[in-house]
């Protein structure tokens, strides 16, 4: 699948602190992508005595994590160290944008030095999306395409500007060194015009380094702080905004923070929510709650509480109610429920926040399972001569498969429908009508079939009731290919 893999990985990686009078949470998953190249920063209590700053920081690598990772333990670093004025006060919010501006371009030039980014045994580059908090001001950084929002007084306050190849400030600087946008990207290649790293495009001879191809300048944005109206900063990479808007996730987020004040778990939904509504990108988000941000709400937690209970009252009658059609597939269960007027679904998150509670009540009720657990000990037990836990089944599975090979499908497909007929067949029949499959008989009963696998498959249940039969093994056949499963 190229760049991406067969299932996403969804273990995150979560934390949360607390100081100088907020409160953040965080959340990465390396999701569809095959590598996990995002990198975070969060420091509540600076150091050279700027024990009142705060600072926050979103880094998404691209063709490695190499930059990002070392960005992530050493921008701060290097802000801090360019010399600049970092004292509260209006007189000296211009020092502290120069010493952020330092900052970037002298880590830019530092990591320059590394013999693996200096010979190009690695070309990775990383965007930075930071804030840095005084106890008067608010220092929104950008370089690249992942984002930055201020919620302030209930709605989107302030937003970072994506650096895309395709701005007009951005494309013209790309063609004054000799470059050109194609499909969006910087010579057709790179999605983003500014970044840390990607030393392939900051080589134009002639040319400072903020006049490249790809530019390593931030861009700065400063605003006073509001003690009641600022309510939180988002801090995501692109596979957070590539399925929601600003608002959306500030709505989101906000009718999170009214249910629940762990603020991990806040992000970990944040993350979840993105991945269901498509996301194959790496995720990351931060999270800075100010002391505006909003509370927990009694009317708000009875709600929730009721739309799960809805949800959950909805499954169950799917799945009761099935008639002679089956036991639909959750994929059939969530297309469903999704063609109802639901309320009270969390805004700019919708159907897609709650899967995981839709997941929960399909597994526990679903008819199959039911049954898999509840043959312990009973006649389908003592027939098969089966346990039912999941070791034993997914062993079966295993088993099941090495001695098909070559042939998954058609003896799947088979073993299904001999499952189905159970009450009806014989398993002398059910044994016949594979014997006839593996023969290679192309007939009305089992047609001939494309090598890709069937929907939706058999559970592993189904796989050990077959494959426990007695049956002739079948002709040779190619090795197994696992792509074609």
């Amino acid at each position: 699948m190229g760049a991406f893999l067969d299932k996403p990985k969804t273990e995150k990686h979560s934390a949360h602190g607390e100081g100088n009078g907020l409160r953040y949470g965080l959340s990465s998953m390396q999701g569809w992508r095959v590598e996990m190249e995002d990198a975070h920063t969060a420091v509540v209590g600076l150091p050279h005595g700027l024990t009142d700053w705060s600072f926050f920081a979103v880094y998404d690598g691209h063709a490695g994590s190499r930059v990002a990772n070392y960005c992530s333990g050493h921008l701060l670093e290097h802000i801090l160290s360019g010399g600049a004025d970092f004292s509260s006060g209006p007189s000296s919010v211009e020092g502290v944008k120069d010493g952020i501006r330092s900052g970037f371009l002298n880590i830019d030039e530092y990591m320059r030095s590394f013999t693996d980014l200096r010979q190009g045994l690695d070309r990775s580059g990383s965007t930075a999306v930071c804030v840095l908090l005084s106890p008067t001001h608010l220092y929104f950084i950008n370089c690249g395409d992942s984002r930055a929002v201020l919620s302030r007084d209930g709605k989107v306050g302030f937003s970072t500007q994506d650096h895309k190849p395709c701005n007009p400030r951005e494309k013209e600087r790309i063609q004054n060194a000799g470059g050109s946008v194609m499909i969006q990207r910087v010579n057709g290649s790179l999605a983003v015009s500014r970044a840390l790293g990607d030393y392939d495009y900051k080589c134009v001879d002639g040319k400072g380094p903020t006049e490249q191809l790809v530019s390593p300048e931030p861009e700065v944005c400063v605003l006073e702080r509001a003690a009641e109206g600022d309510e939180f900063v988002v801090l995501a990479c692109d596979g957070i905004w590539d399925v929601m808007s600003n608002e959306e996730l500030c709505e989101f987020v906000r009718s999170r923070l009214l249910v629940c004040d762990d603020l991990e778990k806040v992000c970990n939904s944040v993350v979840d929510t993105c991945l269901h509504k498509g996301s194959r990108d790496n995720m990351s988000v931060v999270l800075v709650c100010l002391p505006g941000a909003p509370k927990i709400s009694d009317e708000a937690v009875k709600k929730e509480e009721e739309l799960d209970k809805y949800l959950e009252t909805r499954v169950e009658e799917l799945l009761v109610n099935c008639g002679e059609t089956g036991v639909p597939d959750l994929v059939s269960v969530l297309r469903s429920i999704a063609t109802e007027n639901i309320p009270n679904l969390p805004p700019g998150g919708g159907l897609a926040s709650k899967r995981s509670v839709i997941e929960a009540v399909y597994n526990k009720l679903n008819p199959h399972r039911e049954e898999e657990g509840a043959c312990a000990g009973g006649e389908e037990e003592s027939e098969e001569g089966g346990g039912s836990t999941a070791a034993h089944l997914l062993e079966a599975l295993r088993q099941f498969r090495l001695h098909h090979r070559g042939q998954c499908r058609a003896v799947l497909e088979e073993s299904l429908a001999a499952y189905h007929l159970r009450g009806e067949s014989t398993a002398e029949g059910a044994g016949e009508r594979r014997r006839t499959s593996d023969d290679g008989n192309d007939g009305q009963e089992q047609p001939a079939s494309p090598p890709s696998p069937p929907s939706p498959p058999p559970s592993p249940a189904t796989a050990e009731l077959e494959a426990s039969q007695d049956a002739p093994a079948p002709a040779p056949a190619p090795e197994f290919d696992p792509s074609s499963d």
